[in-house]
């Protein structure tokens, strides 16, 4: 049978009215693909490793991006960040953990203050590395803290994030005045010892804490995965960053802190975070394990 332009017309319609569809199990192995290309890519050409982040947080993030950005698939997202700067620093910020508040956990702080400040007292100075600091709402918290213990004065606190927009706003310290309520409860929770309106003066519809809180902090790029250890501190805060880990990625974040950490210094970790099982486990006790505040020992 010759089939007429008429009989072709009908099953080019019927074929654009029936696509066909890749399977679930050919969609997830295509975005493997682009999301190891893309990750290799951004490593090799940029140095950030994201290689081994967590899958799922790692391709909602992606896909986000993607969604902001107006593209249709991984491939060209790829081809955006490596070639436009300004697209690397947006990847960069939507791979940031930037979920903070003043005094977040304020019970954390409140065992701190109780059970670390002592030790912190024993030591001549005092270094202290705040890693992910995200926008810095932990890191004035933590300033703050050290005011009220008196111990401000003999300590240095380095503040480091991936991303430098975050970075830009944790320098400025400049914060919208209507989360000001929020921040004073988590710090009266956290046993405040002053009026919190006393660490900043509002300018319009913002505060901006006070300079000398601002002084005894060192703000700067750093990056967890790929980057070495600086100092030896008396004191790590790196809360709620690893759990967008996988297992390979943190127990080498946890080897960098480790390796970062002097004897009888204290790691803090974020409420769904742990060295239980870590190959350095046993190098720390626990100081207080319900707000995972940690010493090493060994």
């Amino acid at each position: 049978m010759i089939e007429t332009d008429d009989s072709l017309s009908g099953k080019s319609k019927a074929y654009k009215e029936q696509p066909r569809l890749y399977s679930n199990v050919e969609t997830d192995n295509l975005t493997d693909i682009e999301l190891n290309l893309l990750t290799e890519a951004i490593y090799a050409y940029r140095g950030f490793d994201f290689r081994d982040y967590a899958r799922e947080s790692l391709q909602r993030r992606v896909f986000n991006l993607m969604e902001l950005e107006g593209l249709a698939t991984i491939s060209a997202l790829q081809e955006k960040v490596l070639h436009e700067k300004s697209v690397m620093e947006r990847f960069l910020l939507a791979m940031s953990i930037n979920v903070t508040d003043m005094f977040r956990d304020p019970e954390t702080f409140l065992i701190f203050r109780e059970k670390v400040i002592p030790i912190l007292r024993t030591y001549p100075s005092i270094r202290i590395w705040h890693a992910g600091c995200s926008t810095g709402e932990e890191v004035y918290s933590l300033a703050i803290l050290l005011e009220e213990e008196h111990l401000i004065d003999k300590t240095q606190i380095y503040a480091t994030d991936i991303n430098e927009a975050v970075l830009k706003t944790a320098k400025q310290g400049v914060y919208p005045l209507s989360v000001m309520q929020g921040y004073t409860n988590n710090y009266m929770k956290a046993g405040g010892k002053r009026a919190f309106s006393e660490y900043y003066h509002a300018s319009h519809e913002h505060i901006i804490f006070k300079p000398s809180l601002r002084d005894r902090v060192v703000f700067a790029r750093h990056n967890l995965v790929s980057d070495a250890s600086f100092n030896e501190f008396n004191v790590i805060f790196c809360r709620n960053v690893m759990i967008y880990f996988n297992e390979n990625l943190q127990n080498r974040v946890n080897e960098l802190i480790y390796n970062s950490l002097c004897r009888f210094g204290v790691l803090v970790l974020g409420s769904n975070e742990s060295v239980d099982f870590s190959p350095r486990a046993t190098s720390y006790k626990n100081i207080d394990q319900s707000n995972c505040i940690y010493q090493r020992v060994s």
